[in-house]
């Protein structure tokens, strides 16, 4: 293998660069803020009047303050910036109001991404938060639970792009009259059937057979998630319940479960979230062909693909964004109770 030494030497300095300029500036800063608010102190060495307060209450913003101003420069702005160009023309130049957006009402592609999205949070964050809670539940109950876990936490570590690659030779398809490499056809063909292009079948099962790639992902995150939680789950509730007769069904759904539901929702959140950012999936396996078409990837074809229209990509990212406001509120809203609850 080849190995490209300038780059490594070019990574190294970086790395010392930036981890000098950290350490310079931690004690640069500190070293300021001591001597701008220094103690008034008399030539007895009697503090006169102290700055403590004024100094510590600085003192956080000193560490927060450098990463407000990066989400600054390069979150915010580009949303605000998104947000005005979406009432321009294409070239962002003559100011068009609301018609990108009257446009996006009256187009059929753009209601079926938004179809085809709702779809995708309805089903992936509550499949990928049921089959996860189930895994955590069963591994932990049977010998080589570890094993299966491990199995099922895998697919994590792989990029969207490389999943969407396995998946395309599960749903691989060759023609009628071709031998099949798919692992799909192939079981169809062993239980004597025809082998079928899955992906260009029908619009709900395409975009299903693209939401299996995304749980099969997700489902390791919210087992580990929820798996933690369980074990938090205090062992003697457990036991007292099945000394009163209650089976392990009922001591999973009026005991396990309420004890955990804080988790199962931030884990539904989260998995939300993802999925309202979901592209790479959809323009690595069907490019938003066969009724796939979801808002990233229409999104992603007006604003630099073909379409060439800042106004209306500029649109349909605010939508997206608007679309991740309420669950981002609910969030923080949650997150406030639990704190104001400790």
């Amino acid at each position: 293998m080849d190995l490209n030494f300038e780059n490594v030497i070019n990574a190294v300095i970086a790395i010392v660069i930036g981890v000098g300029a950290l350490i310079i500036y931690f004690f640069g800063s500190n070293w300021l803020l001591d001597n701008i608010f220094r103690d008034v102190v008399r030539e007895d060495g009697h503090v006169e009047k102290s700055r403590e307060s004024i100094r510590e209450a600085i003192r956080p913003w000193l560490f927060v303050g450098p990463a407000i101003i990066l989400l600054g420069l390069y979150l915010v702005y580009p949303a605000i910036q998104t947000v005005i160009l979406s009432f321009f023309d294409e070239n962002g130049n003559e100011f068009v109001g609301l018609r990108n957006y009257q446009w996006a009402i009256n187009d059929g592609e753009f209601r079926q991404a938004v179809t085809n999205n709702i779809l995708w949070l309805v089903i992936v964050p509550a499949a990928s938060t049921a089959i996860g809670l189930l895994v955590a539940v069963l591994a932990d109950r049977v010998r080589w639970g570890n094993i299966a876990k491990s199995l099922v936490f895998t697919p994590m570590a792989i990029s969207f792009v490389g999943a969407s690659v396995i998946w395309k030779f599960v749903y691989d398809y060759r023609g009628p009259n071709n031998p099949q490499i798919g692992v799909l056809n192939g079981i169809v063909q062993a239980l004597g059937g025809e082998p079928q292009a899955w992906i260009t079948i029908t619009p709900f099962l395409n975009s299903f057979l693209l939401m299996i790639i995304l749980i099969w992902i997700q489902t390791g995150f919210a087992m580990v998630v929820l798996s933690a939680a369980l074990r938090g789950v205090p062992e003697e509730t457990l036991e007292a319940a099945r000394i009163d007769g209650a089976n392990e069904i009922r001591i999973f759904f009026n005991i396990m479960v309420p004890q955990i539901m804080g988790t199962i929702l931030v884990v539904w959140t989260t998995i939300t979230i993802t999925v309202l950012k979901v592209f790479d999936i959809v323009l690595a396996m069907t490019n938003g062909q066969w009724d796939t078409e979801v808002l990233a990837n229409y999104m992603y074809d007006w604003m630099f693909r073909g379409g060439g229209d800042f106004g209306r990509g500029s649109a349909i990212a605010s939508v997206i964004m608007i679309a991740v406001i309420p669950i981002l509120i609910w969030n923080v809203r949650r997150f406030q109770q639990e704190e104001a609850m400790r």
